[in-house]
């Protein structure tokens, strides 16, 4: 059993959990994430891993009910407990296993969106302890539902909020600071990270694109088994094809055709969907060990 040392609301309906879990702590990089489980007969959630305590052997997540288990993790208390929490799994973000040396060299921008701003909080916080600082853009629709505003300033100090209503920060989407700081304010950038919401995530990719400005975006919110072997996460970067828990949750944003992606993922809800799916893909239907079957 996994204890539940903190349990809260963090805005609106997006909650925050810090778990005791040390040998998750122990082993894990930003950008991997946990399988987590709320009890023998629950379903398996994938949650990125939004940061982590070593020496307390502590991990935190953060999440938003979507359905009934993650309704059902909104009731849990301190002192409550998950029935399993599997991690790290995924691959940790390139700038976190890239050559340290390089990566000080580039000037990095992220931009995170809703709930994606979790995962986007331990890479820069990583990057600040190896003294690398980093932009940030934090978007959100209003003003309560920003989030870890405090622990992106304690490690950045250029922070850009914005919601869509303007009552917060600065007025408008995340893509319109990524222009107004590219051409009004005169910043350039080598990298830029962005995680959110996959519309969020298309538009940032078409915005970025314009500067040639390489783009790394998050599939995490394709996964559903977390495993490479139910195939809901499969994606096509390029020419070739991925599934995102094994392969990424980060690929190159440029590459991805997020509107298959989006019409791929609203389709596999249903059994039909499925099924047509698996005729059209054939051998590339599932990932992992591929022999799986799947939803047979």
């Amino acid at each position: 059993m996994y204890k539940i040392l903190k349990a809260g609301k963090l805005a609106g309906n997006i909650y925050e959990m810090v778990v005791e879990a040390p040998r998750v702590a122990k082993r894990c990089l930003p950008g991997q994430f946990v399988i987590v489980k709320m009890d023998e007969k629950g379903e398996r959630i994938p949650l990125t891993i939004c940061d982590y305590d070593r020496e307390a052997g502590t991990i935190t997540i953060v999440f938003q009910p979507i359905g009934a288990s993650t309704e059902k993790f909104t009731r849990l208390q301190a002192g409550d407990s998950f029935r399993d929490f599997v991690g790290p799994l995924g691959r940790p973000s390139d700038l976190c296993t890239d050559d340290l040396e390089e990566v000080k060299k580039k000037k990095i921008l992220f931009v995170a969106g809703g709930v994606g701003t979790a995962p986007v909080y331990p890479q820069v916080k990583w990057l600040h302890e190896h003294g690398i600082e980093a932009d940030v853009i934090v978007g959100a629709k209003t003003k309560d539902l920003v989030i870890l505003e405090d622990k992106f300033r304690a490690v950045t100090g250029n922070l850009y909020i914005t919601t869509d209503d303007g009552s917060y920060g600065r007025s408008g989407m995340v893509t319109k600071v990524i222009d107004d700081l590219m051409t009004e304010e005169g910043k350039s950038y080598d990298v830029c990270v962005a995680i959110g919401p996959m519309i969020m995530m298309k538009f940032c990719c078409l915005t970025t694109k314009k500067y040639n400005l390489k783009t790394i975006v998050s599939m995490n919110p394709i996964m559903v088994d977390g495993t490479g072997m139910c195939g809901a996460c499969r994606v096509v970067v390029g020419d070739e094809v991925k599934f995102a828990c094994v392969d990424g949750p980060e690929f190159d944003g440029h590459l991805i055709d997020f509107d298959a992606a989006m019409k791929r993922q609203a389709m596999y809800k249903t059994e039909e969907g499925r099924a047509l799916l698996k005729l059209r893909e054939g051998d590339t239907h599932h990932g992992g060990c591929g022999n799986c079957g799947g939803d047979k």
